[in-house]
């Protein structure tokens, strides 16, 4: 029996030990493999704790270290550790990019660096790559990525708008204009200026991009002979048209090989997803740069149909087709408005076309869209179209390697009840988990008295 209990204990230790000795491999091949192996999963909503594809598509075409000096005090009054608070955001961009380091200064304690930076309220950044800086007093995700895409440009773009015949304006606050989309731009590295033609003597060419958004009176002859100069040798431009008349610009679509068809789109599917009829859903797309991995709905409110006429000089691709079951109808506008086949374009219509061609050494790059009030502040925030806007600026000033979808702000955090689900919680914690557990000590005291 002696010996049986021996073996018996024997076993029992070999067992333990075996055990023992398996559990600790397991434990430092999970700790290796910590090591060595970083995943995560953002379960989130909105995926708030990663990055956008936007983010990841900036931080690859940024070649180089990039260093983030941050001003800010141990404790701030109203976000308490901002450190901590700006050093967990900017992990998540370490992880993609390791060579992104942050430094930390106290402005009260170093009061002549914060001077010499020109630094202006606590949590201040300020973001270095290759010799040029951005400062930064905004910490969210669409902030940071541009202020990145500022620094990856290699100069400031000048982008200059058409003035004098009652354009958009850039800069303006009125529906009309285009103030908003200015600002989109300015945070992405483009400058916005106004262009007179009356009083310059030619347009420059080495501006990146001009625009001329829907005038609202007749270009005099000789501002139309500078434009078409300004084709001549090479120069980019947006057309934004409008519903009015082209207001002396017709030598300047004939040139381009352009036809406007008289009439505004309709596109009942806007109607029916309760949207004015007049507002032309763009989901078609052509093979283009400006519309790759570009998948948002965007609206031309008030859109005309753009036609590409055969040219050999340039080459044309039809950006965006709107109202495949739409028409473009040429008659007034009312609740009984139908498709006249006899006198009317069926869809899907052309309502942005793109023209290119090589002049000597150089690429040539043109946009024409059929709706000023696509990137005016009324509609802008519609759909995709800030993304396309932003795109269409990018391709023209030649930073196509920029075109990107722009990186969304987080949405609320906070978590919202009513009253119904306030008071169902209530319930469940104050009344029906602690009856459960009365229930469940009643029943064991019960069982174990039986015994």
């Amino acid at each position: 029996m002696t010996v049986l209990n021996r073996k018996l204990r024997t076993h029992l230790l070999l067992q333990n030990g075996l055990f023992v000795v398996l559990l600790l491999l397991l434990m430092g091949l999970m700790g290796y493999m910590a090591m060595e192996f970083r995943f995560q999963w953002d379960i989130s909503q909105n995926s708030r704790n990663s990055l956008s594809q936007a983010s990841l598509d900036i931080l690859q075409k940024l070649d180089g270290p990039v260093e983030v000096t941050v001003y800010a005090t141990t404790q701030d009054a109203q976000l308490g550790d901002i450190r901590k608070i700006i050093n967990d955001f900017i992990a998540v961009y370490q992880r993609i990019k390791p060579d992104l380091t942050v430094e930390f200064i106290d402005p009260v304690e170093q009061p002549t660096l914060a001077q010499e930076a020109g630094i202006r309220m606590n949590g201040e950044m300020v973001l270095t790559f290759n010799d040029r800086s951005e400062h930064l007093t905004i910490i969210n995700e669409q902030a940071f990525t541009n202020a990145l895409m500022r620094l990856a440009r290699s100069d400031q773009k000048q982008l200059m708008m058409l003035s004098g015949h009652g354009e958009r304006k850039i800069d303006g606050i009125a529906n009309r204009d285009m103030g908003d989309f200015g600002k989109k731009l300015a945070e992405a590295g483009f400058k916005g200026e106004g262009l007179n033609l009356a009083s310059t003597q030619e347009i420059p060419v080495n501006m990146s991009v001009l625009v001329i958004a829907s005038p609202q009176a007749d270009l005099l002859p000789g501002e139309v002979d500078k434009l078409l100069d300004y084709i001549d040798q090479g120069g980019n431009l947006l057309w934004l048209v409008d519903q009015e008349p082209l207001y002396g610009l017709l030598p300047l679509a004939e040139k381009l090989g352009l036809t406007f068809t008289p009439g505004i789109v309709v596109d009942p599917q806007a109607k029916r997803l309760r949207a004015p009829i007049t507002f032309a859903l763009g989901t078609i797309y052509g093979q283009h740069a400006i519309t790759e991995n570009f998948d948002f709905i965007t609206v031309f409110p008030f859109a005309r149909q753009i036609i590409l006429n055969e040219n050999e000089e340039w080459y044309g691709v039809s950006l965006v087709e709107v109202a495949p079951e739409g028409w473009v109808e040429t008659s007034s506008l009312d609740d009984d408005v139908a498709f006249d086949e006899a006198e009317e374009v069926a869809g899907p219509v052309s309502v942005a076309v793109s023209l290119e061609r090589m002049l000597e050494d150089r690429e040539q790059r043109i946009i024409v869209i059929g709706s000023g009030h696509f990137l005016a502040n009324t509609y802008l925030g519609n759909g995709g179209n800030i993304d396309f806007g932003i795109n269409m600026i990018n391709w023209l000033a030649g930073d196509e390697d920029l075109i990107t979808i722009q990186p969304r702000p987080t949405i609320d955090s906070q978590l919202v009840l009513n009253e119904s689900d306030l008071t169902m919680i209530v319930m469940g914690f104050l009344i029906v988990l602690p009856s459960l557990f009365l229930i469940s000590g009643f029943f064991i005291w019960w069982i174990r008295r039986r015994r």
